[in-house]
This record gives C-alpha cells, sequence and structure tokens, in this order.
C-alpha cells in the first residue's frame, strides 16, 4: 500500500467536500451498503485499481462543477476496470456500448478502442452525464437514464404522472438493476465518506496526477513503449487498454499515458532510440489478397499461425476476408511506417468453412450457452469469440451472432431431435434473477472482481 509524503493531501478527502448529491436513504441503498462492507477485501482491490485513474476523474468532474459522487460511478459500472467488457458488449471504466461511444465521439477501429481509453471515455461519459442532468434536472433521475436510458426514464416518469405518484427516482417503477443502481452508487459513497464506520481501510491515494501524456511520433510497438519508460508491460496495459494491438500507429498521431515519474526516463530514451535511425516497431500492415491465407504468411514471416492469429485476433475457425488488413512482421527491407490510408483500415473475419451461415439469435428464458451449443451444434467457446462474451452468463433478449451449418447439422454428425425444443429444457432460477441486476449475489462475486 502507497505510503503518502507529508506535503500530499488524501484524494479521499478532496472527494468527500465535493459530495452534493443528496444521500439516497432506503432499504436498497442501506442493503447495499452492508453488502459491500461485508467484503473490505474487495472495496480494497477496486479502490487499489482506482489510483491510477482516479485523480484524473476527479479533476475533470470539478473542472465541470460536477458532484464528487460521479467520480465514483466507474466503481459500480466495472469495478474499475478499463479493460471490462459486459455481455451487452458494453467496454471501459464507464461502460459505453459501441452505438452510444459512436455518439459521443469515441473511436473505434482495428487498431483502438476509445471506449476503453481512460481519458477519451471519461470526457464521453461526463459530457453523456451532464446531458441527462440537464434533461432531467435531477443527479439520481441522470444517473438511471445512464443505466436503462432516457426514453426508458421518461417512460416510468410519465406512467407515474398518470396514476398520480410520486415521479422521484426511489419512487419510479424501473428495471430491477436499475432500481439497485443508484443505491450501488449511494453505498459505495457511504464507505468512502466514514470508511471507520465500516471497518474498512482505504488505500491512501495522494491529491496528485498518477499519469502524464506522451507523444507517439512513429510507429511503436506496445512493449517498446513500455521499456522506453521502465515499466512492466501489464502496468503500460492498464494506463492504455485502447490499443488493440501490440502496434501502436504513428498515423493516427496517438498520444499515451505513462506513470508521472517515468515521463522523463521515456523522453530519453525516446531520444536515445532515435539517434539510432531503427525502426521502433517490430510489425507493419498487410492487406490479404484473394485466395491468401494465414498460413502461406505465417510460413513466409516464420511465425506460427497460432501467433499470428493471437496478434491479430483472430479466433479459430475463422479467416480475414480479401481486402482486410492485419499485422505481419516488419521484416528488413521495410523502411516505412504504416501510411495514413490505413488508420481505418477494413478488418472482417469469415467462417474458414464455406457451408456455414451467420444468423441471430435472440436468448429466451431457460437458455445457456451449452444449450444454445447443443442445439445449433456449434462450441461454447465459439459462441463466447464470436460474441466476444467474456462471462457464460445471458440475459433474456440478447441477440447472438452464430455461424451455423446451412444444413442443419454438420456432415460428420447426424442427431436425433426430440419433440421438444432442447433450449426450453434448462432452468437456470439463480443467475436468471441476477443476470440483469448489478446488485451482484454473493456467488456472483468473483466475476465482479
Amino acid at each position: 500500500m502507497a505510503v503518502m509524503q507529508a506535503d500530499d493531501e488524501d484524494l479521499w478527502a478532496r472527494i468527500r467536500r465535493g459530495f452534493k448529491m443528496p444521500d439516497l436513504d432506503t432499504w436498497r441503498a442501506r442493503q447495499t451498503t452492508r453488502w459491500y462492507a461485508d467484503k473490505p477485501q474487495y472495496i480494497e482491490r477496486i479502490s487499489t485499481r482506482a489510483s491510477m485513474y482516479l485523480y484524473h476523474i476527479v479533476a475533470e468532474v470539478e473542472k465541470r462543477g460536477m458532484p464528487t459522487e460521479i467520480a465514483l460511478l466507474p466503481f459500480i459500472e466495472s469495478g474499475m476496470q478499463p479493460n471490462a467488457v459486459s455481455i451487452a458488449k458494453a467496454a471501459g471504466l464507464w461502460q459505453f456500448i459501441p452505438s452510444t461511444g459512436t455518439k459521443y465521439a469515441l473511436e473505434q477501429n482495428m487498431w483502438k478502442d476509445e471506449r476503453f481509453g481512460v481519458i477519451e471515455s471519461t470526457r464521453a461519459a461526463l459530457d453523456y452525464l451532464q446531458k441527462l442532468y440537464g434533461e432531467f434536472g435531477d443527479w439520481q433521475l441522470a444517473l438511471a437514464a445512464y443505466n436503462y436510458g432516457e426514453l426508458g426514464v421518461e417512460r416510468a416518469i410519465a406512467n407515474a404522472r398518470r396514476h398520480h405518484r410520486s415521479t422521484a427516482y426511489k419512487d419510479l417503477h424501473l428495471p430491477h438493476e436499475t432500481e439497485f443502481y443508484v443505491p450501488k452508487l449511494q453505498a459505495i459513497k457511504n464507505i468512502i465518506a466514514d470508511p471507520q464506520r465500516y471497518g474498512i481501510t482505504l488505500p491512501e491515494i495522494p491529491d496528485r496526477p498518477y499519469f502524464v501524456s506522451e507523444d507517439i511520433p512513429a510507429d511503436m510497438d506496445v512493449a517498446t513503449a513500455a521499456r522506453l519508460a521502465e515499466i512492466p508491460i501489464d502496468e503500460f496495459q492498464a494506463l492504455n487498454p485502447a490499443f488493440n494491438r501490440p502496434l501502436i500507429i504513428g498515423a493516427s498521431s496517438p498520444t499515451i499515458l505513462l506513470p508521472a515519474d517515468h515521463a522523463e526516463a521515456f523522453e530519453t530514451n525516446l531520444v536515445a532510440v532515435e539517434a539510432t535511425g531503427q525502426p521502433m516497431a517490430s510489425w507493419t500492415a498487410h492487406v490479404m489478397r484473394r485466395g491468401e491465407t494465414l498460413e502461406i504468411l505465417a510460413q513466409k514471416a516464420n511465425l506460427s499461425v497460432n501467433e499470428l492469429r493471437r496478434v491479430n485476433r483472430i479466433p479459430s475457425r475463422y479467416r480475414p476476408a480479401a481486402g482486410s488488413v492485419i499485422l505481419v512482421p516488419r521484416g528488413e527491407a521495410v523502411t516505412d511506417d504504416i501510411s495514413p490510408k490505413l488508420v481505418d483500415a477494413s478488418f472482417s473475419l469469415v467462417p474458414v468453412v464455406p457451408r456455414m451461415r451467420r444468423i441471430a439469435y435472440r436468448v429466451h428464458h431457460g437458455d445457456t450457452l451449452s444449450s444454445i451449443a447443443h442445439h445449433w451444434h456449434v462450441r461454447t467457446h465459439d459462441i463466447m469469440a464470436w460474441n466476444r462474451l467474456h462471462s457464460s452468463r445471458l440475459r433474456v433478449g440478447q441477440r447472438l451472432a452464430l455461424n451455423v451449418w446451412n444444413g442443419g447439422n454438420p456432415p460428420h454428425q447426424r442427431v436425433r431431435h426430440s419433440r421438444h425444443h432442447p433450449l426450453h429444457h434448462y432452468s437456470h432460477h439463480h443467475h436468471r434473477r441476477h443476470r440483469r441486476a448489478r446488485h451482484p449475489c454473493r456467488s456472483c462475486l468473483a466475476s465482479a472482481s
């Protein structure tokens, strides 16, 4: 645990002074506070992760005159994990889905996804929250809309007015997850406001910037950037999770985040490397030609096919389509960095087996990955790869992309079907109850960490 210098103020104290939202004193808030208070190790874990990002978030919140409770929202959205991805494909500290990320100018391409970026996603989230507060005039309603969507909250308010009921957040009829959303933020606020009351020891976080920004002048491997900064690659990736590939391309004018006390080392080492004239990248871009295969490219590059797949995030049983841009080793003959024309390069995947087709499947009550995979004669880990799932939990109504055989069963497999649809034979009451709710149950705690 970090030890602060004598002239450093604790960031937690600064956050407490900025609390402005009215407290939510409901049974849900009290229940959720007890739930978190009973798990001091979990609170310590997410608070320690927060030490890298929290100063920046608090500073941005204060610049806008927003209550500092907003800076605690990533605690419940992502557990302060910038690389978090939900089943609904929400990503990053603030959990933006792709469409909302695009709406709030978060760049998403094969090279980077700014929904994961600490600075970019914080800017977008605060823009969105300010818009919601301007619409509803109440922070609790704005937070509910951040979770449920503006239209959902507007419908709940309209319904309450029709029945002459209160339109306060705590009195609205909302989905279970949204009913627990603001109470969870209140619970985190309660613990941070008075950790001793709940037997919690918060890690000390100095009230000073953890990271600084540095420009990248040319193509550079992620591993090279970490080496120049003299930090472990895991720490570099925790500060820069937006990069989708092991290469940072200079044509996009990128900036990276580095620990403030390592910026000088990075700048000194960068000057020394540039003086040698040697490239700082070991990868370059290659446009797939019709008929070209990963096996051919791997053989030319003296690289295993599995490594080529890993670098380019290509799951098994898939291949890049013609015209897709992938990374290949940069040979000595390559002197130029990747062209600016490839910043928005195309990258699409097609099934290796042409007799497969893609369908959209809507999850029903009782469905599991195993039951869906069994019915469509595919593998569960392929379903997870196709949909970028990081958990086997599903929610009713969720849409899954499946690649299934045109003829029904794979050619090597004949399956006898029962008269009843196999997907409706399985009931998973416990996780169905908690699937939509972010209020975690005990068996779900591990997934929250």
